[in-house]
Parts: C-alpha cells; structure tokens; sequence
C-alpha cells in the first residue's frame, strides 16, 4: 500500500457546497491525499465496512474522516457510534464538520471519543482559514494512524 492510500480522507458531507468548498481549499493548499465522499450515513457505514458497492475496496481504510452530524437517513451521530464501538474503525480520528453549535451535541461528540467539533462558519473566509488550520494540522502536524 502506498504512503497515499495511508492518508486517504473520507469526508462524509451530503452538503454538495460544503464538500465543494472544502475539496477547493484542499487542491488550493496543494493538499495530494486522495479524498472519498459519501453523501450519507448508510453510505459511510457501507464504505467503511466494505459492503455493498465499494465490497472491492477492502483494503482501503481511511486515515482520517471529516464527519457532518445532520445527514439524511442514518445520521452523523450514529455513524459516529458505530465507528467508536468498532475495534477496527475506534483509531481513525474523526473530526465533526457540523452546522450544529448545540453545546449538548459538541459534548456528546467529545464523549464518543471525536478528535476535534468544528462549526460551519457561514462567512467564507473563516471558512477558509479553518480549512487551512485543520489542513496543515492534520496533514503536515501530526502523525496519522497507518492502517
């Protein structure tokens, strides 16, 4: 397995304007890591546990997942709890990417074991400032797990 396919990022986002925003200042910071979507939870669950249409994937896991909380049908919550209960999946840090500022949500999120809540912000260059931090906090900062 190559160092990318180490460091892949699975964003979960059913927002096409936030996943958009988010890849754009991601080519913009020259970021290289190879980046999947999946638009809602039942998706997510599937990629993650390699069924349904990505049961040819198996050997991929991602390094790091940008998680939204308000997704359609099974949502953002619980994928995060499934994650978390996962002897497989508990190691891959998980940071929220949430229009949610509800305290009880961030504090739950915090219990479940989440490696960092971020807000939505609606104004685009806080948007892009945080996109940048996270960015080089997570791909050049710190050391990611190795699947």
């Amino acid at each position: 397995m190559n160092e990318n396919q180490q460091q892949a990022l699975l964003i979960i986002e059913d927002s096409d304007e936030d996943f958009a925003a988010l890849t754009r200042m991601m080519n913009k910071a020259k970021i290289s890591h190879p980046v999947y979507r999946c638009e809602d939870g039942e998706d997510a669950l599937d990629f993650l546990y390699c069924e349904g249409k990505y049961a040819d994937i198996s050997y991929l896991r991602p390094a790091l997942i940008v998680l939204d909380l308000n997704l359609p049908g099974t949502d953002g919550r619980e994928v995060l709890t499934a994650l978390k209960n996962d002897q497989d999946l508990q190691k891959i840090p998980v940071v929220i990417f949430s229009t949610s500022s509800n305290p009880q949500d961030i504090e739950a999120c915090y219990r479940q074991g989440v490696s960092g809540y971020i807000i939505k912000p609606m104004n685009v260059h806080r948007l892009n400032q945080l996109v940048n931090t996270f960015l080089a906090y997570w791909f050049q900062t710190v050391e990611l797990p190795i699947n």
